[in-house]
């Protein structure tokens, strides 16, 4: 049959047609991104353990996949819910006590000696909470059937990619954009980045919110779990995330005289919780992956607008993911340029 294209307009048009569908589906599919991304992420760090119960304890792959989701539910979902639990009980303690707050500040600006201009500052303090916290937590039980859509589809997405693990990951190396050693260093490099990530940047964290919560209780400060807790999640952001927490706590204290708690709490602080930041971090680049604290500022800034909390997770792990999608493009180009000259 004759066509009114050639064979070149054919494949240009085929090819612009193929790309016009695929954005449409992302677009379409933009609320899904956070499912498929948390799905991904969980089977990069749990591949390992699904390995050993299929190959080595010979399971069957159904029940591996439940048993690893089940795990992954109780150590990873079910945290969150606690903390936001926590938060929120937490929250509605400060927006209630606006007088002792409004003392605090006026003992830390004595002791300080710097005029804060406290009332102004304590007022944006309670706006920022009442419209980001409070607020955000007065509209959770709207959301609640979204965040529930979410955490289904992202486990109902990684059950079918541990059951069907092996088409799962011939699919992506058929379709990625390298040769099959550049496929395999991209797989490797994937891997130890989620895990610095997400495993690296975690233990360290609990490692510094378990710290705190000790020099609290230590140094008798009240709600020293809770403080810990805010600590966890903060720490994700290196250097500055922990004294974020100690720093204040210290500095009211101080401005109580309570002078032993106070500089015990910042002696602590700087030369325990802080130092153990840089410790496990060699450790972790030694024998893991490194991910220099640039890369975690950053991802954590655009990440927690997009994800939420989880984008203290999220954000570092793609701006990760991105600059090693640019070095395995590098070193494609870089084998492509010796097999020419070769040639």
């Amino acid at each position: 049959m004759y066509s009114v294209f050639s064979i070149r307009q054919r494949r240009i048009l085929v090819i612009s047609l193929t790309v016009l569908f695929g954005a449409f589906l992302i677009y379409a599919l933009r609320g899904l991104f956070s499912a498929f991304l948390g799905a991904s992420v969980m089977y990069v760090l749990f591949r390992p353990a699904l390995i050993f119960l299929h190959v080595k304890k010979k399971w069957p792959r159904w029940l591996c996949a439940w048993v690893i989701m089940l795990f992954s539910f109780l150590i990873l979902v079910l945290p969150f819910v606690i903390v936001g639990l926590m938060i929120a009980d937490k929250t509605s303690i400060f927006l209630e006590n606006k007088e002792a707050i409004t003392s605090i500040f006026e003992n830390v600006q004595e002791f300080v000696g710097v005029n804060f201009n406290e009332q102004d500052l304590i007022d944006k303090a309670f706006t920022f909470l009442e419209e980001n916290l409070a607020g955000g937590l007065g509209n959770l039980l709207n959301s609640t059937a979204g965040l529930i859509f979410t955490i289904s589809m992202m486990y109902f997405l990684l059950y079918f990619m541990l059951y069907s693990y092996k088409m799962f990951e011939q699919g992506i190396l058929k379709y990625m954009p390298f040769g099959s050693n550049q496929s395999e260093l991209f797989a490797l490099e994937m891997r130890n980045s989620t895990f610095s990530n997400v495993l690296g940047q975690g233990f360290i964290a609990l490692v510094q919110g378990a710290l705190v919560a000790l020099g609290f209780h230590l140094f008798n400060y009240p709600d020293a779990l809770f403080w810990g807790t805010i600590s966890f999640f903060l720490s994700f952001l290196p250097l500055i995330g922990a004294p974020i927490v100690f720093v204040p706590a210290a500095l009211i204290a101080l401005a109580h005289g309570n002078a032993h708690d106070g500089y015990g709490l910042l002696l602590w602080g700087f030369l325990l919780v802080t130092n153990i930041d840089n410790v496990l971090r060699y450790f972790i680049s030694k024998y893991i992956s490194n991910t220099h604290p640039i890369i975690t500022i950053v991802g954590v800034i655009i990440g927690i607008p997009i994800f939420g909390i989880l984008g203290l997770v999220f954000g570092p792990l793609l701006i990760s993911w991105f600059l090693l999608l640019l070095h395995v493009v590098e070193e494609s180009n870089k084998q492509e340029l010796i097999n020419g000259d070769a040639g």
